[in-house]
């Protein structure tokens, strides 16, 4: 049953925020009162969040909790997935879940929340909404690995684009584990109901974010067992794709007691143009900290050269990491609107427990040449009140969506419990979803975006894929 939550307080930097989901699961094998690693998506009014509920330390959580608004951000209710883990009402067969991600079809006017079973076999769902994100339908079936295969990381999107060909096809991506991290594409053509297999050029890596295009392309940015951010693209709706297109090797700093593994964060304008970010140190002298940098592209094979989004000078102490960038899909070139959010700590080196983990936001309105200032959102969060899943953990990846001048990320918060986050305990964590109350400004500002790379800014822990990111 969905339930309304309506809890503004007013966060450092005097955004006002409003916790927008509560977990409500009791088990003692779980982190109790933990929710992270969300997705959102916005079309008109409405804004719907996907994210972890109850997670577990060895990977899943025991649900995929919702939170949607209808009226632009001022008011949301929250709810969980029917039918999906064991924890679910009605129950379903999977012992967990994880990795979930949200779209909207606006062609067949359905809502998906896809998300990755954490069982024996991990299967590929999506539940479907036919109402605006307020209710969903038993899951629907994508994949279930088969010859040895074992997915990870799944993300959705859909073709909303009404002067496309394949306006209303939808493209799940999941990577295969147990064969290198292989890429794996599906489409539907009915709203979810059906999915088939794409043929795809042999690619290996994690983290793939499907994107559409105005012109029918597909673009899918991910992360490379390589280390470095590569794409695959189809022209036929989904039905092939080539590549895999190199957009630029990594150069990562390693951050401190925290789970990052270095994913992307893509969307597309409405000319068409893909906007790739994710976190970087080329541009700091021995790779000291991390910026978010960009990459665009028109065609996903040729791309540009990376720029860093001047969020703080390339001298300052800040470590920059988890992206979600959001794209205002009625402007576009010169003209398009970015939204950016990020986590951060605001000095890179410290302790497990001097550590302060924060997040912040800037926007762009002429496509990314010039940024606002930041403005601190959250925190300062603690480390010992968060979970760990292979360091603490917040999520692998967040999104901001955009409702008409404004930015809506959803993204975990928390404060200290009855303690230290300790699982078993169900009373010591306190880590939730949060959106802004009012929103976030899309306002601009005259900070170039800088393009000089360092030469000493040479990765100080070469990246590595991760044992798991379930």
């Amino acid at each position: 049953m969905a339930a309304t939550v309506a809890l503004s307080t007013p966060a450092t930097a005097n955004v006002a925020i409003t916790r927008v989901s509560r977990d409500p699961y009791t088990n003692t094998d779980a982190y109790h009162q933990t929710e992270l690693e969300p997705d959102t998506f916005a079309w008109g009014s409405t804004i719907v969040g996907v994210f972890q509920t109850g997670r577990f330390p060895g990977g899943g959580a025991d649900n995929i909790g919702f939170a949607t608004s209808t009226d632009g951000g001022a008011t949301w209710t929250h709810g969980f997935l029917p039918s999906t883990t064991v924890y679910a009402n009605p129950p379903g067969p999977y012992a967990r879940i994880s990795d979930p991600s949200i779209a909207y079809d606006a062609k067949h006017n359905v809502w998906m929340a896809e998300g990755l079973t954490v069982d024996t076999v991990n299967t590929v769902l999506v539940n479907r909404s036919l109402d605006g994100g307020l209710t969903w339908k038993k899951p629907v079936i994508v994949s279930t690995p088969t010859g040895g295969a074992d997915y990870d990381k799944t993300w959705i999107a859909c073709d909303n684009w009404s002067q496309s060909p394949h306006y209303g096809n939808c493209y799940a991506e999941v990577d295969d584990f147990n064969h290198g991290d292989l890429v794996k594409m599906f489409t539907s053509s009915d709203g979810g109901k059906t999915w088939s297999e794409a043929t795809v050029a042999p690619a290996h890596g994690l983290g793939g974010q499907p994107l559409a295009q105005p012109s029918g392309g597909v673009v899918v940015p991910f992360t490379s067992d390589t280390g470095s951010i590569q794409v695959i693209v189809s022209g036929d709706g989904g039905a092939t794709y080539s590549g895999p297109y190199t957009i630029s090797n990594i150069a990562h700093h390693s951050v401190l007691f925290l789970r990052t593994p270095t994913l992307p964060s893509a969307e597309v304008d409405k000319k068409g143009k893909v906007y790739v970010v994710w976190s970087d140190c080329r541009f700091r002298s021995g790779c000291a900290s991390n910026d978010i940098v960009v990459s665009t592209s028109k065609d996903g094979q040729t791309w540009t050269p990376v720029v860093r989004i001047p969020i703080d000078p390339v001298d300052s102490t800040v470590d920059h990491f988890i992206p979600g960038i959001g794209v205002d899909r009625s402007a576009g070139g010169s003209s398009a609107r970015l939204a950016l959010t990020y986590y951060y700590y605001p000095q890179s080196s410290c302790t497990l427990d001097t550590c302060q983990l924060d997040a912040g936001f800037v926007s762009s309105i002429d496509g990314g040449a010039n940024w606002s200032t930041p403005t601190q959102i959250l925190g300062p969060i603690k480390l010992a009140w968060l979970p760990s899943a292979g360091g603490k953990f917040v999520g692998d990846y967040i999104s901001t969506s955009i409702v008409g001048d404004s930015a809506y990320p959803v993204i975990a918060n928390a404060k200290q419990g009855n303690g230290n986050c300790v699982l078993g305990q169900i009373k010591s964590c306190n880590e939730y979803m949060i959106a802004p109350t009012s929103g976030l400004p899309i306002q601009g500002g005259t900070v170039r975006a800088g393009h000089d790379r360092v030469r000493s800014a040479r990765s100080n822990h070469p990246w590595v894929r991760p044992a798991t990111t379930f």
